[in-house]
């Protein structure tokens, strides 16, 4: 037993069963890859370049595309060379920032998009005194603190699961994640049970202050065509980029807990990738259609 903790490794098992589709697969992940980068890196430089897109709402999109960036540097780069190695392993040290990248960046995307709500609501409610509460400054703390909020939730989990003693390496899955992590100690931790705990709250809080204010916005917008365009134009794709980040998360948390052992290994793969595929892609492509100076702006640059 003295030697049960000592792990240098954590294997894969998440790629198991692509020999034959090895090379189709790289190249179709390096495709989505580079076109996630591009969307997302169109609407950073767009709102960096234009001083008019110098905004709370712009500012706030430019941080949530970076954020998408963010998390999947955590994946793409890591799955893309094991998808053409033999063997799927990753470091210990590699594990545990993996799973902190990956989980911050969740945790970074609720806060973002709650702060995107809270932006339409003064804009809307009250657009009187927006530009008196939305000031550069007060943005600027805004983003620091959903920042700082997620990452210390994380640091948190990823502390206590890294002093837990493990009795095994083996993760069923193709990235590293705390909880399957926490699944590998010898006895109940902390980790596995208190902080994830914390961590939903979190989250699910984030998700009912969103729909709190969508009630109010939708109350505000009924008398008001002119109120009831500005809601259709910019909360419309927020509303959406929510629903996806949800529904794609439950996907997977909901099958990693109750899910069948028996679906087939590329469709777990699918759901464990969605929320690291459709988010990153949706949520520049719905606001770059959709906003009207973002899309002159970007139509000007390709013209």
């Amino acid at each position: 037993m003295d030697n049960v903790s000592i792990i240098t490794v954590f294997t894969l098992s998440g790629l198991s069963d692509i020999a034959n589709y090895r090379v189709i697969l790289f190249v179709l992940t390096l495709l989505c890859y580079c076109v996630i980068w591009l969307v997302n890196l169109t609407i950073i430089v767009t709102v960096i370049v234009d001083k008019k897109l110098h905004e709370p709402m712009y500012i706030f999109l430019c941080s949530l595309c970076f954020n998408g960036l963010y998390g999947t540097a955590a994946f793409y780069p890591k799955f893309l060379y094991d998808l053409l190695s033999t063997t799927h392993v990753i470091s210990y040290a590699g594990c545990f920032l993996q799973g902190f990248v990956l989980h911050s960046s969740v945790a970074a995307d609720f806060s973002l998009l709650a702060l995107m709500a809270y932006d339409r609501y003064v804009a809307i409610c009250r657009p009187l005194v927006y530009h008196s509460i939305m000031t550069k400054q007060r943005v600027c703390i805004l983003i620091f603190f959903a920042w700082i909020i997620a990452f210390y939730f994380l640091l948190m989990s990823t502390i206590t699961t890294a002093i837990s003693r493990l009795c095994g390496s083996h993760i069923p899955k193709i990235y590293c994640i705390n909880w399957l992590i926490a699944n590998l100690a010898c006895s109940a931790s902390v980790a596995k049970i208190v902080i994830p705990a914390f961590s939903y709250t979190f989250c699910f809080g984030n998700v009912c202050f969103v729909f709190w204010s969508y009630v109010h916005l939708i109350k505000t917008c009924q008398s008001s065509k002119e109120n009831m365009g500005k809601f259709m134009q910019t909360c419309v794709p927020h509303l959406f980029s929510l629903t996806v980040v949800v529904v794609s998360l439950l996907f997977d948390l909901l099958y990693m807990r109750f899910g069948s052992k028996e679906i087939a290994q590329s469709v777990q793969n699918f759901m464990a990738m969605e929320f690291l595929l459709i988010p990153p892609i949706m949520n520049p492509l719905m606001y770059g259609f959709k906003l009207t100076k973002i899309r002159k702006r970007v139509l000007n640059f390709i013209c």
